[in-house]
């Protein structure tokens, strides 16, 4: 988290001139408060918990006492005194920080003018970057207020939508105008900051002059931003629909949670008073907040969050992760929210024994290890300052008990895991877990089915990058071997990082690895024969498939909590398997906004996926609406699968599919395998697969690994869901009704 909190330019201008500690503080509005209807215990134990969190006045993105300790201590500072410098720099980035926008303009716009007054007592060898550093944070504040005023205030479809066009061009121009003449004066003083030659060129977008009003020595020429290939536009629909939701930082999933066969939202917002949402599907082209009606109200924070069926009774539960990046602060206990069936849920982490010891967290895994039938629970848990704390391996007793088995199955990683992702590599029947981390190598544990794990990574090449963050297992080229995304999060200077991987210059930072596996247990690093070599900084992140081509494309939702993190979001289209094609600004899907939970899921029944994104920051001033790119059609055919366990799991996590197609008159296969997709955002568990062009399906095969047994149906038809029950050798169909949006 240090790397995060401490950004470079706010460090060295807060060390040199006075010292000042970052100063994080809350700000938010209370979102709602406890059901009437009648509770578990449980739940209101956690509905209590969760409002003393939200009190905590120390927590150090939220909590206000340290901010006002430097107000007190700014006051007691005789005019002129160097640390008056200082002490209005730190309280100028936090007043940003907590969106007061305007009065830290005001504060900043002061130690600006201070530093030309007294630039004589700063020492020469410092003069330069204390200069550099404050102008570019003002410049940063104007492009905020820039923001504010028309991305928040006046939100359009086309607003943040990189390059910016259209609608995206800023109606009230203060903002960009003002940050123009600090950006170019910090490049002044240090030409070769790709930062803020980045951020000058947006700023012209902003405005419309770009790029012709650009300087030429600082211009990042149009095409170095053209896509691979062309692609159709998607269209954020969000605010149609009613899934434009303002928050900061959370997760999502798409699922069926109230079994009427249409795909609903739960989002989350990480913020201390950030309520959970739930949206019903009403098949008439708008979703419906319920969240009050289904008893979630006071369920606050979560910076992720999946489903499960951890029970076995046919109803998506919801996991929430709490505390990531808090350190010691973040000992906030996750919830286990259960489903009850009947358009309502209850809490019933403490009922199930989840809630013992908590550590900060952001991911988390449901997979059958131990193959039982009953679905278990790997939380990856961070580091607490310089102290390892062990992740977590929580084994389902089919009660609805849980037991941590993490020491003696040895997983307890003891590293800052950022993503855990279950997948059986190794072909043998359970599922093998990996687990990123941040700062450390990563580690893939392999299950020796009896229910101990060992660390295979070093020896399969599979441990970097060393700063990493979302993973997950899947098969991107469809040969019927898993295969592992992971990619790489190195924050310092990380906007810099991403303007010189556009611009071709070199940088010192590792970039995203793809593992391809062989099928026989081992895997080749083919990220840049694959062509992803950009730089970015993934957060939220997943897979899908857009164009029913049944190789699965992926989106990155890019940033990290310093409000100079504006780059697009990143979306790469696979080119059946031999390499993959960045479409981000030809699709219309370069977000500039921080970009968490992506869901591919069929929210429309059309056939095709839609991409959902949870979006907004880490700071209270730093909310956005949740966008909703609809998917205009590619003319492919599909099928989807709800699988049903028996003697496996009820969800079919886990489970395995090949569908075999004729196209062209050659034959293929398509594999993916039953769960919801990356580590940051979770996608229904229903499975939505694209088949091309192929009119019907000459084999679908379904491998359970619980009870062994693996169906197979010929000549099964297209452009329909079918319901299949683990060992029944008939399938059912239904059809679900096209949503028009």
């Amino acid at each position: 988290m240090e790397s995060l909190l401490k950004n470079p330019r706010v460090l060295i201008a807060a060390a040199l001139l006075a010292g000042v500690i970052a100063i994080l503080v809350y700000s938010g509005a209370d979102d709602g408060g406890n059901e009437d209807r009648p509770q578990t215990s449980g739940h209101q134990k956690m509905l209590a918990k969760l409002a003393v969190i939200a009190t905590d006045s120390d927590n150090v993105f939220f909590g206000d006492a340290s901010i006002n300790r430097a107000r007190a201590q700014l006051l007691s500072v005789r005019p002129g005194d160097p640390q008056e410098i200082g002490l209005r720099f730190g309280l100028g980035a936090n007043e940003l920080r907590r969106g007061e926008t305007e009065a830290a303009i005001e504060l900043l716009q002061e130690c600006y003018d201070l530093l030309t007054k007294a630039s004589h007592t700063i020492p020469p060898e410092v003069r330069t970057q204390v200069r550099k550093t404050t102008t570019f944070l003002l410049a940063v504040a104007y492009l905020r207020l820039g923001e504010n005023e028309n991305c928040v205030d006046c939100h359009t479809s086309e607003s943040c939508i990189f390059p910016l066009k259209g609608g995206g061009i800023h109606e009230k121009r203060k903002g960009s105008q003002k940050a123009i003449p600090y950006l170019e004066e910090v490049l002044a003083l240090a030409p070769d900051d790709a930062a803020a030659r980045w951020l000058l060129n947006l700023a012209h977008m902003t405005l419309g002059s770009y790029p012709k009003s650009v300087p030429e020595k600082y211009l990042m020429r149009p095409e170095l931003f053209d896509s691979d290939e062309d692609f159709p536009r998607f269209t954020n629909i969000a605010k149609r629909v009613g899934l434009n939701t303002f928050s900061l930082c959370g997760g999502a999933i798409s699922d069926d949670f109230n079994g009427d066969g249409l795909l609903d939202i739960v989002a989350s917002n990480w913020g201390p008073k950030g309520q959970l949402r739930y949206f019903i599907n009403t098949g008439k082209g708008k979703f419906i907040d319920r969240t009050e009606k289904a008893g979630l109200t006071g369920l606050y924070g979560g910076l992720n969050i999946n489903q499960t069926d951890y029970n076995n009774d046919g109803y998506p539960d919801i996991y929430v992760m709490r505390g990531a990046w808090l350190g010691e602060q973040g000992k906030h206990p996750n919830s286990l929210i259960r489903n009850d069936g009947n358009g309502t849920f209850t809490d019933v982490t403490f009922e199930a024994g989840l809630a013992s010891d908590n550590f900060p967290t952001q991911t988390a895994s449901w997979a059958d290890y131990d193959n039982d039938g009953l679905l278990d629970l790997y939380v990856g848990n961070e580091v607490i300052g310089e102290t390892p704390v062990p992740s977590q391996l929580f084994h389902n007793n089919g009660d609805g008990t849980f037991t941590d088995v993490a020491e003696q199955a040895g997983v307890q990683n003891n590293r800052y895991a950022k993503a855990v992702i279950w997948g059986d590599y190794d072909n043998d029947n359970d599922p093998d877990l990996y687990v990123s981390n941040y700062g450390e190598p990563n580690r893939l544990y392999q299950n020796h089915g009896d229910g101990t794990f060992s660390d295979v990574a070093p020896a399969l090449g599979v441990d970097r990058p060393i700063w990493s963050f979302p993973a997950w297992f899947w098969d991107f080229n469809n040969d019927g071997a898993l295969d592992i995304f992971v990619s790489s999060y190195e924050i310092p200077d990380g906007t810099g990082l991403v303007a010189k991987s556009y611009l071709g210059l070199p940088f010192e930072a590792e970039t995203l690895c793809l593992y391809q596996g062989d099928g026989k247990g081992g895997f080749k690093e083919v990220a840049r024969e694959q062509k992803l070599t950009q730089l970015s900084l993934p957060m939220g992140s997943n897979f899908g498939d857009l164009d029913n081509d049944g190789f699965p494309d992926f989106y990155l939702g890019t940033g990290y909590p310093n409000y100079e993190a504006l780059m697009p979001n990143l979306m790469y289209h696979n080119q059946r398997g031999n390499s993959f094609a960045d479409v981000t600004t030809a699709g219309g899907f370069g977000h500039l906004q921080k970009g968490h939970a992506v869901v591919f899921a069929d929210l429309d029944n059309d056939g095709d996926q839609d991409v959902f994104e949870q979006v907004g920051g880490a700071y209270p001033g730093d909310g956005f609406v949740d966008v909703l790119f609809e998917n205009p059609g590619f003319k492919n055919h599909w099928i989807k699968l709800k699988l049903i366990g028996i003697k496996s799991n009820r969800a079919g996590i886990g489970a395995r599919i090949r569908v075999e197609i004729t196209e062209a008159g050659k034959k293929r296969s398509v594999y993916c395998h039953v769960n919801s997709g990356g580590s940051f955002g979770a996608s229904p568990l229903r499975k939505e697969i694209g088949i091309g062009k192929s009119e019907s399906i000459d084999l679908l095969e379904i491998h359970w690994p619980t009870s062994g047994i693996t169906q197979t149906f010929y000549d099964v038809p297209v452009d329909v869901c079918l319901d299949i029950q683990e060992g029944e050798n008939k399938y059912k169909v239904f059809f679900l009704p096209r949503i028009k949006f």
